[in-house]
């Protein structure tokens, strides 16, 4: 398997790179193995998770609370997994679809994976363009342009070293949790409401609107090319290769995820749970825009700092993840391609894949068509995920691939009932559409 890997391998430039201490306690090497977790957790909650959280929080309360709930302890087993399969098998997600499936379902495969990436990368472009106005006044269309300097950012973090690179979305990502700590102090909601949004209602189901919503805050949550990300940023650890160190490299991959993932919900939450409490709960229903809640949100709190800081976590969450998005390409399409670029080449493509479509949208429509193409992306996200989530389920299932570590059959029922969930929300998201 490791000589298979030295010539098959995905971001070559940092496989096993981060050293594992031998007979260190638990947070010594706690400290070590964690890191990708995090990486995967700033990808749940960019700019569409914004989008999502404010139109569900402003639109139905706090109602959409259940979703959120649900939708990342979906991530956490499903992400979960992804690790065990880059642990255990020593692939990635793609490669493992490349060497199982025919090539014409690989390319397929690919390419909706790049559709994805670069619907979320959209999402991240129109995010940072709008905290960028916010922030400094300039014009969205310049701002959308402006986030091609990003390429060169993420280059030098790679250059750095892989820790630092996790070290920088790790210190970005306390800043959005920070930024809503504040929010949700001066807003001072309902937590009584909110324990009782905890259990689902079927009203998602049955009103179109709310479901829209709901399958956006799940393609937001979950997020397709995670799976893949996840797979491969694990094999940075340089973990034994006998069953005990796979063992304990999953052991404390799950913990790093889980934990990760956690934050990653208390912070979505916290957005949603902000806009129910500040727009929701004064009537203003069709808040659907994150320039209108910055607008609205200092006036309604009496607190002139909660704007700043709202925009300021805004950009931290655009750059963030961007990192995620680029190293997610990176990875597909050396796995399923074997085709190796340039990490500026690969970036600056992605990326231009998503200013264009984003410049044409605030060009001609303004600040309303961005935030409508914003929530557009996630559910686009939404849509890819079963053409992830259903090969990441058969590889971890497969005994011959896995060994010791398949999955049991519990797990393999929770995962599977996630996926058949996630499937039938999207069957009904289309329905609803097209009559």
């Amino acid at each position: 398997m490791l000589e298979r890997a030295k010539t098959d391998i995905s971001l070559a430039e940092v496989f096993r790179t981060v050293p594992i201490p031998s007979n260190a306690g638990f947070w010594r090497k706690m400290m070590a193995y964690g890191g990708p977790g995090y990486l995967v957790a700033v990808g749940y909650m960019d700019p569409g998770n914004w989008a999502t959280s404010i139109a569900g929080g402003s639109g139905f309360g706090y109602t959409l609370i259940s979703v959120i709930i649900l939708a990342n302890f979906m991530a956490m087993l499903l992400q979960s997994l992804s690790a065990k399969l880059g642990i255990v098998a020593g692939q990635d997600l793609a490669q493992a679809c490349r060497h199982r499936y025919p090539k014409a379902v690989n390319i397929s495969l690919w390419l909706l994976c790049e559709i994805a990436i670069v619907a979320c990368d959209l999402a991240e472009v129109i995010g940072t363009a709008i905290a960028l106005n916010l922030l400094f006044g300039l014009p969205l269309a310049v701002g959308v342009c402006l986030t091609v300097a990003d390429v060169f950012l993420i280059l030098l973090l790679q250059r750095s070293g892989f820790r630092k690179l996790e070290i920088f979305t790790i210190s970005l990502m306390s800043v959005v949790a920070f930024s809503f700590i504040y929010e949700i102090m001066a807003a001072k909601p309902d937590f009584g409401a909110i324990a009782a949004a905890a259990i689902p209602t079927t009203r998602i189901f049955t009103d179109p609107a709310m479901l829209y919503i709901a399958i956006g805050v799940i393609g937001a949550t979950v997020m397709p090319h995670n799976l893949y990300l996840h797979s491969s940023i694990v094999q940075t650890r340089q973990f034994g290769l006998t069953p005990g160190g796979k063992k304990e490299a999953l052991r404390y991959a799950v913990f790093d995820t889980v934990v990760a993932l956690f934050l990653a919900l208390l912070i979505n939450a916290a957005i949603l749970i902000m806009a129910a409490a500040v727009f929701h709960k004064n009537g203003m229903y069709e808040v659907t825009t994150i320039e209108q809640a910055h607008q609205l949100l200092a006036p309604l709190l009496g607190l002139p700092l909660a704007s700043t800081l709202f925009a300021l976590a805004l950009l931290a969450s655009g750059q963030n993840s961007a990192v995620t998005a680029t190293l997610a390409g990176q990875i597909v399409m050396e796995g399923f391609l074997q085709l190796r670029l340039p990490p500026w080449a690969r970036r600056l493509i992605t990326r231009m894949l998503a200013i264009i479509p984003a410049a044409f949208v605030t060009i001609v429509y303004g600040a309303e068509g961005t935030g409508k193409l914003l929530l557009l992306s996630q559910v686009v996200l939404s849509l890819q995920l079963p053409f992830a989530i259903v090969p990441l389920l058969q590889m971890t299932s497969d005994r011959k691939l896995m060994g010791e570590f398949v999955s049991r059959p519990v797990t393999v029922i929770a995962a599977w009932s996630a996926a058949i969930l996630i499937i039938a929300l999207n069957v009904k998201l289309l329905a609803d559409v097209l009559l």
